[in-house]
């Protein structure tokens, strides 16, 4: 029957750790090989008190079995001893029938339980298995306490990534600096990625040269760079493949990219499916960048082609309004005719337009906003079209 607990037992035993210590060869032995170790535990021995402390402070045990009748220093004296070592390690206490009075000592020091010599296998077994639940249950509060204060971090640093990705989505929105614009990105890449350097380049629109448009913490030698060319051996390979690159390690030295760290990721930025920029950052060890970081820098990269996509289109139709302006004026210094007050009306409608279109801060509002001016002065553009043939006579091709 009691071989049957044993094996029943074997499994729940993780290898925890068991130092014996008695003064009597015989017990050691019986608890060391009948007991302890068929059940799995690893054990440790020994048959004084000095060498017990020495054990204890080795062999790290989940659990001590330990003398009251120890030459020298007793049981409770080894108690003591552990505790100032800052040892809060349970202790089954084992004394002759008899010595209950130290018994209750050994309890007030911090005794776990009492078991009377001479021993019995089962009874052994199941104060093991007391001690060790409570141990096992302290120590599966403290991992799910641990665990739980992760998961908070994590939660934390979640919410404070996308607090910094909502604010990059309304710098995109509202301002028409781009610089500025470009600092925010800069500021927000490096800290959803956790890297400690970044820079955004931009592909000419005269030619397929990359350009540094801006910069957080490069060295001061390539930070003097702004708005030259740069060439670092991989963005120019993320534009032509048009998705986004993690390198790190030995796969990284071939590249002028080492210069500035160990480990790096780029994004592509897009414009209808064409790479028109990269983003860059990298850290000075070797650390990967996870598929999270890829994640969040693939996303302000995002931002980034809405920001510019929006300032090229910005840009084209206040010219073009300019430009309409600059035709109304010489249409109507001649005449001031009811045609170009019409025409000067519609045009401060459109330029109306374009000023609330800076102000917007939803990216669908400002799409919404741009179209319409665009619609308006081609509107303008048809109806000036027309007034130069009525201007021109009969006959005459617009």
């Amino acid at each position: 029957m009691f071989h049957a607990i044993i094996s029943h037992m074997v499994g729940s035993a993780a290898r925890e750790r068991v130092l014996v210590v008695d003064e009597d060869p015989d017990v050691l032995d019986l608890l060391e090989r009948q007991v302890l170790e068929p059940m799995g535990y690893l054990v440790a021995t020994a048959e004084d008190a000095g060498a017990a402390i020495q054990q204890a402070l080795n062999f790290a045990p989940d659990l001590i079995i330990a003398s009251l009748m120890l030459p020298g220093l007793s049981g409770k004296d080894l108690l003591v001893a552990l505790r100032s070592q800052g040892m809060d390690v349970p202790m089954l206490v084992t004394a002759p029938e008899g010595m209950e009075g130290d018994a209750v000592q050994a309890f007030r020091l911090g005794a776990r339980d009492y078991l009377v010599k001479p021993l019995r296998e089962a009874e052994v077994v199941a104060a093991v298995e007391r001690a060790l639940n409570d141990v096992r249950v302290r120590y599966e509060r403290t991992q799910l306490a641990d665990e739980l204060a992760e998961s908070n971090r994590q939660l934390e640093r979640r919410v404070r990534e996308l607090t910094t990705l909502y604010g990059i989505g309304k710098a995109v929105t509202s301002t028409t600096n781009q610089n500025q614009l470009f600092a925010k990105l800069m500021e927000g890449s490096q800290y959803v990625t956790e890297a400690d350097l970044g820079w955004l380049l931009l592909q000419e629109e005269t030619s397929d040269q990359l350009v540094l448009r801006a910069q957080k913490n490069l060295p001061p030698a390539l930070a003097g760079k702004l708005h030259q060319p740069w060439d670092d051996g991989v963005s120019s390979l993320v534009m032509l493949s048009g998705e986004a690159l993690s390198i790190h390690g030995e796969g990284l030295g071939q590249f002028k990219l080492a210069r500035f760290g160990k480990a790096a990721l780029l994004a592509p930025i897009k414009a209808r499916d064409q790479a028109i920029g990269v983003i860059c950052v990298a850290r000075q060890d070797s650390r990967p960048f996870s598929e999270r970081e890829q994640a969040m820098l693939e996303a302000v990269a995002d931002y980034a082609s809405i920001s510019l996509v929006n300032a090229r289109l910005f840009q084209a139709l206040e010219e073009r309004a300019r430009h309409l302006q600059r035709v109304l004026d010489q249409a109507g210094g001649a005449a001031n005719s009811e045609a170009a007050a019409d025409l000067r009306e519609t045009l401060v409608a459109v330029e109306q337009q374009l000023a609330r279109a800076v102000g917007e801060n939803d990216v669908a509002h400002l799409r919404a906003s741009l179209e319409a001016a665009r619609r308006a002065i081609e509107e303008l553009m048809r109806r000036l079209s027309a007034a130069a043939v009525r201007e021109a006579g009969p006959g005459v091709e617009p």
